[in-house]
């Protein structure tokens, strides 16, 4: 069974910096494609980066890009989130997701496997 575990969450001021983590378990994730998304209060999820865990394809949703760092490591079946510069904005539910397409989609029902999610909160 395909678990996913996220960590890292937290409260911190903008400018600041947090990495979150994606423990996964229960299967092997060479072939699958790795997501992180996020929802705030009120709002709809919304995708934020993803990995194509085998080729290492990523890609980022535009209003973090040069911010986030989306990266995995491979001896600890982990996916991280780097985050720098948070803004009051980014402040969410940060949810891990596992899709066995392999394939990058921004679509949350591409993804089969979620996290419990992790809160992360900006503050001004």
């Amino acid at each position: 069974q395909v678990q996913l575990v996220e960590s890292g969450g937290g409260s911190v001021q903008a400018g600041d910096s947090l990495t979150l983590s994606c423990a996964a378990s229960g299967s092997t994730f060479s072939s699958y494609a790795m997501g992180w998304f996020r929802q705030a209060p009120g709002k709809e999820r919304e995708f934020v980066a993803a990995m194509e865990w085998s080729s290492g394809r990523i890609y980022y949703r535009d209003s973090v890009k040069g911010r986030f760092t989306i990266s995995r490591d491979n001896a600890k079946n982990t996916v991280y989130l780097q985050m720098s510069s948070l803004k009051p904005e980014d402040t969410a539910v940060y949810y891990c997701a596992a899709a066995r397409s392999g394939i990058i989609s921004t679509s949350t029902g591409v993804y089969q496997h979620w996290g419990q999610g992790t809160q992360v909160t900006v503050s001004s």
